[in-house]
């Protein structure tokens, strides 16, 4: 039997891996401190409730991440200082974020990490390392299509150039 044979979580994690980890783990960490300000800035009770989602989802993914990190002994980004809570109507007018804005920044961000989530999955050679970040792909493909309902719902969507007319095909 090989090193990496057995239980995956006896398994030692790779440098790739290390490195992913603790990244997700840091930047799951700064989304649960921006998406808290954003909550603060958000009108919409649609909007709060997703971007609750999100810091609940961040929240665990950086619980999870910093489990597997201390397990293999390796110390865990910091935890950033918890946010003071603001209320909408404190926020001056020219600096408060619009409820459409917040919407297009969770979506960009969302979209980036189904990305990184993809590719975690593909480097990694521990099983439960790969269907971890599985889970957290399948998670925010959820999310993500909660948000595009929202923002179409809501009139936020601003679509790239639409291709309305289609060309008509030439038969050889």
């Amino acid at each position: 039997m090989g090193i990496l044979s057995g239980n995956p979580k006896d398994e030692p994690l790779h440098y790739g891996e290390v490195f992913d980890i603790w990244s997700v783990s840091m930047k799951a960490k700064g989304c649960v401190s921006v998406y808290r300000a954003y909550q603060y800035h958000a009108g919409d009770k649609e909007l709060k409730k997703i971007l609750g989602d999100l810091i609940n989802q961040a929240e665990l993914e950086s619980e999870e991440c910093d489990q597997i990190l201390v397990h293999n002994g390796i110390a865990p980004s910091p935890a950033l200082p918890a946010r003071p809570e603001a209320k909408l109507e404190d926020i001056p007018v020219g600096a408060r974020l619009t409820d459409q804005e917040i919407a297009y920044l969770i979506a960009a961000d969302n979209a980036a990490s189904l990305a990184a989530c993809s590719l975690v999955m593909g480097k990694s050679i521990r099983e439960d390392i790969g269907a971890l970040f599985g889970k957290y792909h399948a998670t925010k493909a959820v999310l993500g299509l909660k948000m595009l309902e929202m923002n179409k719902e809501k009139g936020w969507l601003v679509p790239p150039p639409l291709q309305v007319k289609r060309p008509e095909l030439v038969e050889a």
